[in-house]
């Protein structure tokens, strides 16, 4: 994958929206899956580690946490070490590795059972797809739009966490 040469803002920006738009429509393709295995009582959603955490905070700080500290640590950590490898097999195991990592360090928001275990490639499935997306964004236009993609991500479904509670 290489850097785009197209710079222009406009253009930039209509690929982040679409990026921005497949990113929140294959979440909430994913997230039926969720509510089945609830459903069938093979995880328990109500055990979801960052309700914990976040327990107490008011929503600022929610927000804060959500939409720019942990996409701007993420980023770094997961997406930025990519564009140091030119080889291409190199590149390309890299990639995906970090994504498959991005993915699974996710699984440290559930409670940790035999079933979030056997299940984890489902439970993580949406931030698998996610890491592909944000490595996409990262090669082609640089770490800062990762970040924001990231970050608008983690904004929106953390909104609408937010109007659900309402």
């Amino acid at each position: 994958m290489q850097k785009d040469p197209n710079t222009d803002f406009s253009y930039r920006l209509n690929v982040f929206g679409k990026l921005l738009a497949i990113s929140i429509i294959t979440g909430f393709i994913v997230s039926p899956l969720f509510v089945l295995l609830e459903h069938v009582n093979l995880i328990d959603a109500n055990a979801h580690k960052l309700d914990k955490m976040f327990e107490g905070m008011n929503n600022l700080k929610i927000f804060l946490l959500s939409a720019i500290l942990a996409p701007v640590l993420e980023e770094v950590l997961f997406r930025a070490p990519l564009t140091l490898f030119r080889n291409k097999i190199t590149f390309k195991v890299l990639f995906y590795v970090l994504t498959i990592l991005f993915g699974f360090i996710h699984i440290t928001n559930f409670e940790i059972s035999t079933n979030v275990i056997l299940l984890s490639p489902l439970l993580v499935l949406p931030q698998i797809l996610l890491g592909v997306y944000l490595g996409f964004i990262r090669v082609r236009f640089g770490l800062l739009w990762s970040i924001g993609l990231h970050a608008a991500y983690n904004g929106i479904l953390i909104t609408l966490s937010f109007l659900e509670n309402f």
